[in-house]
């Protein structure tokens, strides 16, 4: 093994952090740490347990780096800032937990050791994933600044690998940044760190819209320079004129917020109006801070007129991370609207820094005195579901409600995460009923796009579109849900009717007379409740008016006491836990020149070529061919077992036949489209259509296919299989 030294640079860079750390968290340092700190890591050193990672970065100028941040940046002291430099020694196996605590006392290993488990999950499976987001919060739980300096050590490593040639390793670094530790840092109120994860991550993921998104800004901020100028110049003078101590500056717009927006908008750079935000930064004595910043907004909103449905009062109730402001949009010189947020030094700084600011401000500088804040840390994150961690920090984000405009400019208002079919049922229910999809903004969608603020909604319809169930999980409205119930009850009446009448047509071709209380009798022995659960299962070809019939005529010819005739040469007794057998070696032999024999294929069990199957003579001496493991075949063989024949196939099967499976598993990102692929890449086999819903981390759906035989459909299920996240394969 190679022995690990440091570089010149890096000494010299080693020296100057340690310099820094021990000049910021002195106070809190006991007069032995540093000194033992030093053995520890020149003995891990000489002992050959200190190694470069896949970047090749020295890892112990790594954790002196990720230590500066969470100092500088969050606020950690000396229990976080030893915790992160020892960290590596107990994972490279130098030291253990319990070395740690010995030397270092309780609350650094207690830190470590959140940091081990969550090495330890990332060693298990370096992909995160809903299922792991439960022992992420576990470990989070325990020690809240083992997810501190789990965002700082991201921010440190993102930083360093710019130019590293293991591409592999970056992508996935910078998908965890992006996907996890942005949106953590977010919650949090590190609004710096967050931007900085969110723009690196899109440095490194799509490289060439964040140059693209870089030089136009670059390209545009000489006169986007001059415009904030022109706008802050004269509100300078009035808010000087009244007397208010303050500083303003513009804030472009992060890169990765700019690529969003552009995304989300379906739109160019060019499209994109809000690039910059006005700050006005207050020199306030805390008593006195919200009379001045609402002072400030009037002389604003006198100035320049104000988008009331874009003001945005965090000084009355602050966010739960900690952050206070005022925001309103303005429309400035040549009719843009323009950002202006409003708050002051102390505001700034727990805006910039989060959480941490508050203490800091507060000037407490002792271990002790992070407790509080820990606390509210914690308090922040207790209520979110582990299953839907990332969504829930996404949806506190953002605000409740969401205003859209009609295409003749009525506006309207929505629950957030509205779709184009609350906006549909919104107008009309008839407009809902066959809504199916729409535009938002000219761009086609479909009928389950969100909604959100300032967007101008078009609504498309077709005459045969009708409600499905599956849209009571699309809408987010109380009110679209209820017109979709009735709409659905409504047609629930029409297939009752439509079924009613189409067994009666059968009935009377047979020439069955109906009698209403025998048919309620046979609907009960069927196993329905209702009626109408009865009837809509005909309607949608659930249940074979066949067997309706069947089912009728024996329980009429049972209640008039007419029973089969049968010979004691064909009687023969069942168990039902065995296989199918008769007297006699008769076997009807399936094959698609078959004639003479009127047979079809059961709708209970869809039997394809290759099944093992056995036929069932029905009372107008047809024969249906059921699966042996059909649910229905024990009653059919407990009750008419006499009308039971063999069965098989004959030949090679060339037909196709219509098979459907229930798929069930974890909701992984992909997993629709890698089953898709597999399903598409078979021979001889065509997809008819699929059906997939997901909820709470789960997915679980239906494929129709048209396939040869059961040997195809075995070694396709193998495939299936091998799916990650899939879990089960069940053919209906």
């Amino acid at each position: 093994m190679e022995k690990f030294e440091f570089t010149k640079p890096e000494l010299e860079e080693t020296e100057g952090i340690l310099n820094h750390l021990r000049d910021t968290i002195n106070d809190t340092l006991k007069p032995d740490d540093e000194l033992r700190l030093r053995e520890q890591l020149m003995k891990a050193i000489e002992e050959g347990h200190i190694q470069r990672d896949v970047f090749g970065l020295n890892p112990v100028l790594q954790a002196l780096r990720t230590a500066q941040i969470a100092v500088d940046e969050i606020g950690l002291k000396r229990d976080g800032v030893l915790a992160t430099l020892l960290f590596p020694l107990v994972i490279n196996g130098h030291q253990t937990v319990d070395d740690i605590e010995n030397k270092f006392g309780t609350s650094v290993a207690h830190i470590i050791q959140g940091l081990v488990k969550i090495h330890n999950l990332y060693e298990k499976n370096p992909i995160i994933e809903s299922e792991n987001f439960r022992n992420l919060l576990i470990s989070f739980s325990e020690d809240m600044r083992v997810i501190l300096i789990m965002i700082a050590d991201r921010v440190n490593l993102m930083r360093q690998i710019r130019d590293t040639e293991a591409t592999e390793a970056k992508k996935e670094v910078s998908e965890e940044a992006s996907y996890l530790y942005a949106p953590l840092a977010h919650k949090l109120g590190l609004y710096q760190l967050k931007s900085e994860l969110e723009d690196l991550s899109l440095k490194y993921l799509e490289h060439d819209a964040y140059y693209m998104i870089k030089d136009a800004l670059n390209a545009t901020k000489t006169s986007r320079d001059a415009y904030i100028k022109s706008f802050i110049g004269p509100i300078e003078e009035h808010l000087t004129a009244a007397g208010l101590k303050f500083h303003m500056k513009g804030r472009t717009k992060s890169i990765h917020s700019i690529w969003q927006k552009m995304k989300k908008q379906k739109c160019n750079f060019e499209g994109i109006y809000d690039l910059f935000a006005i700050r006005i930064i207050l020199d306030a004595p805390v008593e006195k801070e919200k009379m001045q910043c609402w002072q400030a907004y009037s002389i604003v909103t006198d100035m320049y007129q104000p988008n009331p449905k874009r003001l945005r009062d965090w000084l009355s109730v602050p966010k739960s991370n900690g952050y206070e402001s005022l925001h309103i949009t303005v429309l400035g010189p040549e009719n843009k609207w323009v950002e202006v947020q409003i708050r002051t030094n102390r505001m700034d700084e727990i805006a910039e820094h989060g959480l941490a600011a508050h203490w800091r401000y507060k000037g407490i500088k002792s271990e002790g005195g992070i407790d509080e804040w820990l606390a509210n840390i914690r308090s922040a994150l207790e209520n979110n579901d582990d299953l839907q961690l990332m969504d829930q920090f996404k949806m506190d984000l953002y605000e409740d409600e969401v205003y859209v405009f009609t295409p003749k400019g009525d506006l309207l208002k929505f629950p957030k995460g509205a779709t184009i079919l609350d906006f549909a049922y919104h107008i009309h229910s008839n407009i809902g009923n066959t809504c199916v999809g729409g535009k938002i903004n000219g761009k086609a969608v479909s009928l389950r796009e969100q909604l959100h603020s300032g967007d101008t909604v078009e609504i498309l319809t077709q005459s045969n579109q009708k409600p499905k169930q599956d849209w009571l999980n699309i809408v987010k409205s109380s009110k679209a849900k209820a017109k979709i119930r009735l709409a659905l009850k409504e047609t629930r009446a029409k297939d009752g009717l439509y079924a009613k009448e189409l067994l009666e047509r059968r009935f009377k071709n047979k020439k069955i007379e109906i009698e209403e209380s025998l048919m309620s009798h046979v609907i009960k022995k069927l196993g329905y409740k209702e009626t109408s659960d009865f009837y809509k299962d005909i309607a949608e070809e659930r249940l074979d008016t066949n067997t309706v019939i069947e089912r009728y005529v024996e329980l009429r010819d049972h209640d008039s006491g007419v029973r089969q005739a049968e010979s004691a040469e064909n009687f023969e007794y069942e168990s039902p836990n065995e296989q199918f057998t008769r007297k006699n070696d008769d076997v009807l032999v399936i094959d698609r020149n078959l004639k003479g024999i009127d047979y079809k294929l059961a709708q209970c069990c869809h039997p394809i070529y290759g099944d093992d199957v056995f036929g069932f003579v029905t009372v107008s001496g047809g024969i249906t061919i059921h699966r042996r493991n059909c649910p229905n075949a024990p009653e059919l063989r407990k009750r008419f077992g006499y009308r039971i024949v063999k069965a098989k196939w004959d030949g090679k099967g060339s037909s196709q036949y219509a098979i459907t499976l229930r798929i069930i598993g974890n909701d992984d990102i992909g997993i629709v489209s890698n089953i898709s692929n597999i399903i598409s890449k078979e021979d001889k086999l065509t997809m008819r259509s699929i059906n997939i819903d997901s909820h709470d981390g789960l997915f679980s759906g239906n494929v129709v296919l048209m396939i040869d035989d059961n040997s195809k459909l075995d070694a396709l299920i193998k495939k299936l299989r091998t799916v990650k996240g899939v879990k089960q394969i069940i053919r209906i």
